[in-house]
């Protein structure tokens, strides 16, 4: 039985994103770039503050929290603590899983 082969994924960089929102807005690829940096600088420091950012039709950001546990070291198999940390979760919204 043969198995399907994936399709090669692409990286699409930010310059790309601005680039592309530029040649749309009729803006210049600078200012596309500059307004582009602040609106994730602008979720970054939301996220920092424990806010939650939802946008719409995309999906909502938030930061969750994961408590200290034990783990193994999968190499010598002895128990070690794994700290608290950090992480962001994302939510697709319901228009973005119909449109995948």
């Amino acid at each position: 039985m043969a198995t399907a082969a994936k399709p090669k994924q692409t990286t699409v960089s930010m310059k790309q994103l601005a680039a592309t929102l530029a040649e749309r807005n009729e803006i210049s690829k600078k200012q596309s770039e500059e307004q582009l940096s602040e609106t994730f600088e602008l979720i970054i420091k939301h996220l920092k503050k424990g806010d939650r950012i939802r946008i719409a039709g995309f999906g909502t950001l938030v930061v969750a929290k994961r408590a200290a546990r034990m783990g193994r070291n999968p190499a010598t198999g002895e128990p070690i603590k794994i700290k608290a940390s950090k992480k962001v979760s994302f939510r697709p919204a319901k228009e973005l899983k119909e449109s995948i």
